[in-house]
Formats: C-alpha cells, structure tokens, sequence
C-alpha cells in the first residue's frame, strides 16, 4: 500500500471510469469526490502470517494455502486481518493475477467478519493495479457502506453499477433498505421499496423483513403490519406475493409487542402456526416477555410451558429478559427461582443476568443479596464487568452507605474494570447527599485523570450538590466555566443555580437567570416554574408569583398539585382565603387531586377564619378518589 496514506482512503472515483479502460488516469474526478473517502481503520503492521516458524502447515505451497483459506475462511466468515493481508498481497503480486471472483470471495470473507474498513483499504489497492470490479465486487462494496452507516456512499456504488450496464439485483436493493433502516431514514427506504417493485425487481423475504423491522424499530408498527399483510396475501397496493417466514413472522411480531399491541401480536402467533410454522426462540420470547411485562402471569406461563413441549429450547436473552420484567415488578422470589430454572436446564446465565438481579436487589434495600451475589459472579464462570460495579455502588450510594460505595470503586480500579461516566455520577450524587463536598470536588477531578468526560448530568449533578450545600459561588464559577467552553447548557443545569440562589435568599440573581432561558433557546419546564414561584413566594412577592403562574400555562406547561400548594401556601399567610379557595377550584377543574400538603393548608386556613363555616361552604368538591384523601 503507498506510504502516503491515499490507499487508506476509498476511492469512489472508480466506481465511475469507463469500465471498457481499467487505466489510473481518474485523479480528477477522485480529487472532486474526496469528501466520500474513508478514512483508515487501523491498518495492520504485523508480518506475515504463515511464515515457517509460526505456521505449522508452512510447507504447504502458498497456492494451496490461498485456496484453502479462500474455500474455507472465507466462505465461514472466520477471517483475521492479518491474514487477509497476507493473502492478498500474494494475490496481486501473482502472474497472471487471479481472476476477480477470487478477490470476491475474500473481499465477502472480510465482509462477513465485519472488516468493511479493510475490505474498502483492498478495493483501493485493487483500483490501483488496474483490476476492474465486477457486479459482485460492487455489491459487496455497497453492503459495507452499508453495515457503517454510510448508505449515501452506497448509492454512489448504485449509480456505477448503472452506468456500467448492470442491472441492480434484489441483494442490491436489501442491502441499500437496511442501511437506510439503520439510519433511521425509514422514509427514504419506503420509497427505494417502492421504487424497485415498480422497476420490476422482486422483493425477497428478506427484504419485506429488512423494511418491517425498520418499520418497527422506529415505531411505524401499523405501516410495517400492512407490509407484512401484502406480503403474505399480495393483495395491497404493490401486487406482489412473498411467501412470510419464521424470521418475518419473529421481526413483525416482537415489533407488535414492543409497541404494546400483545393482541395483535397474538393473533400473528396463531397465525403463523396455521401456515405450519413452528415459532422459534425469538417468537416465544417476544410474548412471553410482553405477557410478564402486563402481568399476565399465569398467560406467561401457559406460553413458557409450551415452548419447551414444542421442544424449543430457552435461551440465556428469554431467561434475561422475564428476570429483567420481575426484577422491575419487584418480585424477587420469582426472579431467583427463573435464575435457579435456567441453570437446571442446562443454561448459562451471563453476567447480564446477575447484573439485572443485583439492580433488582439493590432497588428493594436488599444489598447484603445483591453483594452476595456480586461476589458469586466469578464461581459461576463470569466476571463482574463496569455495569456489575456500577449497579452495587449506586445501590449503596441511594441507601446512604458511601464508604462502601467508595471501597467499592477502589476495587474496582484496583482489578483493572475501568470506570464509567454513570460510576462517577452515583458517587458524586451519594457524596454530595452526605454533605462531602471536597471529596466529591476531588472525585470530579479524578475523573479527569481516567481520560473520561463528564456528560451533562455529571455537570448537573455537580451544580446541584454545590448548591444544596451552601456553595452557591462554587456553582456559578463552574457554570461559567461551561458556558465559556461553549459547553451545552441544559434547562436541568438553570434549575439548579434557580434554586439555589432563591433558596440563599438572592432572589435578583435567580430572576436574571431565569430570564435568560429563552435567550439559549430553552424553555421553563415546571421544575423551573416551582422553584421560581416558590423563590418568589417566600420573598412575599406573591403577585408575581401568580403571575408567572399564569404565564406557565399560557405557555402550555401545566402546572401540577406542588405549585398549586406553593401559591396556596403564600396566599394563606397573607390570609388572603379568597385566592386560596379559587385555586383549590381550579385544581377540580384541571383534575388535579390533593395531597397531604394541600389539607394541611386549607387546615391552616380554616383554623385562621374566624367565619370558618362560611369558607368551609365554599371550598369545592373533589372526585371521590380525592375525597378519600381529605377525610
């Protein structure tokens, strides 16, 4: 490859020469297309993989090894870059060079062992020398544009197979849907489907099941169930007949559940079981999951049960997914009992599954079992990871019990697990919660020395504690540092400096920054509206306080029970009954129901009357779901 580094980039320039001359005189337009190239992966330095003294089969002729590795390796996908290289250098070196089905077979070798960087460094190298790709060069070309999210480029492979006479096939077309699927351009996918059908290239299985599950996956589940519908029938708009699969029927059917359509999803269950299918692992799953997500146990069960008579098997993600759904519940007996069934069937749990069932532990208070069971992951055949760490620390950060949530990152550190940005956020939140806020301050900057950058809830978190621990100026310094990095300044971050400013009883500071929000293009949510209401409240300004509160919701922001009791509470110790009485009607009207605040304010209110009954007789009527609260 050149020492200079151009052969690392791809050079699609190629892609439009005169196929009819395979010449190098095509720097021109490569230089006006060099925005699309591609830069290099990591090229691989290391020698030659089959010298005598680290491959056994040495001896063997190279031409032998190199049919051997293109019928073999290739064929499976199993391909090491190193060796790719090998063989190709000797591929291109080779007099006469091989014809280019052979570098086909090693440009889908590396393709399929998702090496699409190396396999675009080898289609330059092959340009170079003056071999022209065919058909088959190209599409595997485009399909590794593809698989990186650059499916623009693969439209620009597109237009050099049209110009040099071929004829875009059904894999052509698959690999341009699921590229744009990937991209979440489902527009644009719906219309190259559309677009093919009416160029009169049949759509495969395959490509009805690429388009629904990017139909699904980016929440278009009645457009991806009508697609699935006309390819079963063939009776929509496009007329074409595609006999559905297990696979499709598994893509369409775990969409419908996740969008939570289980109905629905049951109805195409049943369905593919009339047609003969035999629904697989991935079908099972997908139901069983959503019928324990709405609790629908015994359903769950009924349907776990004749999986296994069906005679397929559960896998570790079936198993992970229901211990997920309990854990969330709260069931935890359940949740160990399935980790218990799926080791007895012959199942390895994964550390995703200890992960899950520590979270839910850690979640109940029961943080002895979650650490028992941490300390049982390695005897099980698995090691903690990051998010194994990250669980029980932010278990014993919510319960108070930081000096083990910071022993705990020791051990971390110490074993070689590097930390994470959310390790580094559940210990200055359980910091700061416990008031140490020069040990949080030091954390905070030893994060810096692992190289990780804090993301905008690390900075809220920090603008947070340092308020709420009397550290107001702190906050403002590192909220200006933000500012001049240019840093993005979220509504999140305001609420905080708001906060504590009113609550260090300087209100015009407060007032300036909440002022600035539309500036930085941002809106007042009703955390802000709270704090600045309150703010305003405690300093006795109460008609701007109501003010502000009917400019919330002429803002669209619908102001819940909590800033209905702050104003309430402001206007009852001005003993000003009559504003807290509209309010509480407005509350009726919107809705809303009282808490135990708002009865102790209107307690409050009518122990202050003197002409209690008479203001008794006017307060409103709540449904009687609120009712039960004021008795």
């Amino acid at each position: 490859m050149s020492s200079s580094g151009t052969a690392s980039k791809v050079k699609l320039s190629s892609l439009f020469t005169n196929p009819q001359r395979p010449t190098s005189s095509n720097s021109k337009t490569s230089s006006k297309l060099s925005s699309l190239f591609i830069k290099n992966q990591g090229t691989p330095t290391s020698s030659n993989p089959t010298t005598s003294s680290e491959n056994p089969i040495s001896k063997v002729p190279i031409q032998t090894q190199l049919e051997r590795f293109l019928e073999t390796n290739c064929k499976s996908g199993n391909v090491t870059i190193n060796e790719a290289l090998h063989y190709f250098e000797h591929m291109i070196q080779m007099q006469p060079t091989p014809p280019i089905w052979s570098f086909n077979r090693l440009f889908g070798g590396l393709a399929k062992s998702k090496h699409c960087s190396q396999v675009f460094l080898f289609y330059n190298k092959l340009i170079s020398v003056g071999l022209l790709p065919n058909f088959i060069t190209l599409n595997i070309l485009l399909n590794c544009f593809c698989n990186v999210n650059r499916a623009r480029d693969g439209f620009v492979v597109m237009g050099s197979l049209l110009r040099r006479g071929y004829r875009p096939s059904t894999v052509t077309y698959t690999a341009l849907l699921k590229g744009l699927c990937m991209e979440d351009r489902i527009d644009v996918a719906t219309r190259l489907f559309k677009t093919m059908i009416k160029l009169g290239c049949q759509p495969t299985v395959v490509t009805f099941g690429t388009l629904i599950n990017g139909l699904c996956r980016t929440g278009n589940t009645n457009v991806a169930l009508r697609l699935h519908e006309e390819m079963a029938n063939g009776n929509g708009v496009y007329g074409v007949e595609c006999k559905p699969s297990v696979v499709s029927y598994g893509t369409i059917i775990d969409g419908l559940c996740k969008a939570g359509l289980v109905d629905k999803a049951k109805e195409l269950f049943i369905e593919m079981k009339d047609r003969g299918f035999v629904p697989d692992v991935i079908v099972y799953s997908a139901l069983i999951h959503e019928l324990y997500y709405n609790e629908k146990w015994e359903a769950a069960k009924a349907l776990l049960n004749e999986m296994v008579d069906q005679g397929v098997r559960p896998n570790v993600v079936t198993f992970n997914v229901l211990i997920g759904v309990l854990c969330r519940r709260g069931h935890l007996k359940e949740s160990s009992d399935l980790l218990k069934l799926m080791i007895q069937r012959g199942i390895d749990p994964d550390v995703f599954t200890y992960n899950t069932l520590m979270d839910g532990f850690c979640l109940a208070g029961r943080l002895n079992e979650a650490r028992e069971l941490f300390h049982s992951i390695p005897s099980r055949g698995c090691e903690p990871d990051a998010i194994s760490y990250n669980v029980l620390i932010n278990g014993y950060c919510k319960n108070r019990n930081i000096q083990e949530a910071v022993n705990l990152y020791k051990e971390m550190i110490g074993k070689g697990t590097r930390p994470t940005v959310i390790t580094y956020n559940s210990l200055l939140t359980g910091l700061f919660h416990m008031g140490k806020v020069q040990d949080a301050q030091e954390l905070f900057g030893e994060m810096q020395t692992q190289n990780l950058l804090p993301n905008s809830t690390t900075y809220k978190i920090l603008l947070d504690g340092l308020c709420k621990t009397d550290c107001v100026p702190e906050a403002m310094e590192v909220f200006r540092t933000l500012e001049n990095c240019n840093f993005k300044i979220s509504v999140e971050m305001l609420n905080c400096l708001i906060d504590g400013f009113c609550k260090a009883g300087n209100l015009e500071v407060a007032w300036d920054l909440f002022l600035t929000l539309s500036n930085r293009g941002l809106a007042p949510n009703v955390i802000t509206y709270s704090v600045m209401i309150h703010g305003l409240c405690i300093e006795g300004q109460l008609e701007k306080a109501n003010g502000l509160f009917i400019e919330m919701e002429a803002n669209g922001c619908a102001p819940n029970v909590i800033i209905y009791n702050i104003l309430m509470r402001g206007f009852c110790q001005s003993d000003d009954s009559a504003k807290v009485v509209e309010l509480l009607h407005m509350m009726v009207a919107r809705n809303l129901s009282p808490d135990s605040c708002t009865i102790s304010i209107v307690i409050d209110l009518l122990s202050k009357d003197e002409k209690y009954r008479k203001c008794l007789d006017l307060l409103p009527t709540f449904p009687a779901t609120s009712q039960s609260k004021m008795t």
